[in-house]
């Protein structure tokens, strides 16, 4: 009788275990990472339009006195970079948010590869070069618990570029930024036509 009995508690015990395995492998692991620099920003599906709007409505108020104004909030800044992942199913982040504060651009999100996930926080600190231009110089990058990988500091990077010296923002509009200030969730960029 003891030997069915171990017999009968070993196939409980390797029951146990293959449902344990199984349910683990059809879930995800959650590695944590860091939280978010404040409350959610609201999703705005015309965020993206609104930021080239700003640029375009600066450059036409340009023609008064020669200086380009433009204010970006934490809402046009999200929705632009959601329509910017909206279409890649590659995109590494998900849910992406914008803060403007401490003088940084902070970026955060959802990372999922596999059945890992993590939250993502990247800081940002803009820079003006001495020819007018924004710099964007990658303070903080961290995924879960680790630095983030140099592929999505690239895309973030670009991300930021393509919105203030892209195709809507300064170098193609011949604009030189003299200030730059990012504070309670906005960020002011005041510049001059070239």
């Amino acid at each position: 009788m003891s030997h069915t009995s171990h017999a009968t508690r070993s196939s409980i015990y390797l029951l146990v275990l293959t449902s344990l395995l199984l349910a683990v492998l059809g879930c995800t692991l959650d590695i944590g990472g860091p939280q978010a620099p404040g409350q959610p920003i609201p999703l705005d599906v015309q965020a993206g339009d609104q930021v080239r709007q700003s640029w375009q409505s600066a450059i036409a108020g340009a023609a008064i006195d020669g200086q380009v104004r433009v204010m970006l909030n934490e809402t046009q800044l999200t929705g632009f970079l959601v329509e910017r992942f909206e279409g890649d199913d590659n995109s590494l982040l998900s849910n992406p948010q914008v803060y403007l504060r401490q003088g940084e651009i902070q970026i955060y999100g959802i990372a999922q590869r596999a059945m890992l996930r993590g939250s993502i926080l990247i800081a940002v600190k803009p820079e003006i070069t001495e020819q007018g231009e924004i710099r964007f110089e990658i303070s903080q990058a961290k995924i879960g618990p680790v630095p983030a990988p140099s592929a999505l500091r690239g895309t973030i990077s670009s991300l930021l570029t393509e919105a203030f010296t892209g195709s809507i923002g300064t170098l193609a509009t011949g604009i030189r930024i003299t200030s730059l200030v990012i504070t309670d969730g906005e960020m002011a960029i005041v510049g001059e036509l070239r």
